[in-house]
């Protein structure tokens, strides 16, 4: 008969160590790999949540922040349907930086209401980790709600050659990587890890799986 005053066999295996979901944000400059570093995320069982692909989902038609861009910028990001015309809007805002930030103060709210409630959910199914992935990790708030940030970095060269293989013209390439001017610096005094990208895809990768295996090692609780 077991002592009722002291621990069961159960209880003493429900004592076991047990691992916490890991929140992990995830920044870094057009062209240098954060969706590559997302993407070895995902293998190794973490839920990415991407800021862009939210944003995009918010402002589609029919979505909180569809309606409240047209108000903003008017007849010249509307098709002939009466919606959003990204590219039109992506013209003006990556030519414009108060453009951008009249956009980002429409997005930024409505993504982070989305992004919490995701972490909730992924954290409830018991997920490793959850990457919130955003160029604007630091200026959204994102950070704040992250255990670790990850600055993926690369140089300059490698960058615009890679923003240039997507299909933009070296100008259209040149425009998204002003408008992203200062995002290194801003970030780096948050990041707990800095992953360079510049040389080979293996050497980035085998630093992934490292800042990986530390952050779940760092996750353990008892």
């Amino acid at each position: 008969m077991t002592d009722a005053t002291g621990p069961t066999e159960a209880t003493a295996r429900g004592q076991a160590v047990a691992r916490r979901t890991v929140r992990i944000g995830l920044t870094g400059p057009i062209g240098c790999g954060k969706s590559t570093v997302a993407g070895w995320l995902v293998e190794r069982g973490a839920v990415v949540l991407d800021a862009d692909v939210i944003a995009r989902e918010l402002s589609a038609p029919g979505q909180p922040a569809h309606d409240a861009v047209l108000a903003v910028f008017g007849e010249g990001v509307r098709v002939d349907d009466g919606t959003l015309d990204r590219a039109a809007l992506a013209r003006i805002v990556f030519a414009d930086p108060e453009a951008l930030a009249r956009l980002e103060a429409i997005l930024h709210p409505v993504v982070r209401v989305r992004i919490l409630a995701a972490l909730r959910e992924a954290e409830g199914a018991g997920a490793p980790a959850v990457v919130v992935e955003a160029i604007k990790l630091v200026e959204g708030g994102l950070a704040a709600l992250c255990d670790e940030v990850w600055l993926v970095t690369c140089a300059s060269l490698v960058q615009r050659g890679r923003v240039i293989e997507r299909g933009l013209s070296g100008a259209d390439a040149d425009r998204r990587i002003a408008a992203q001017a200062g995002l290194v610096e801003r970030a780096r005094p948050v990041a707990t890890r800095v992953i360079d990208t510049s040389g080979p895809l293996g050497d980035a990768r085998s630093r992934v799986a490292a800042a990986w295996d530390d952050a779940q090692s760092m996750s353990l609780r008892t």
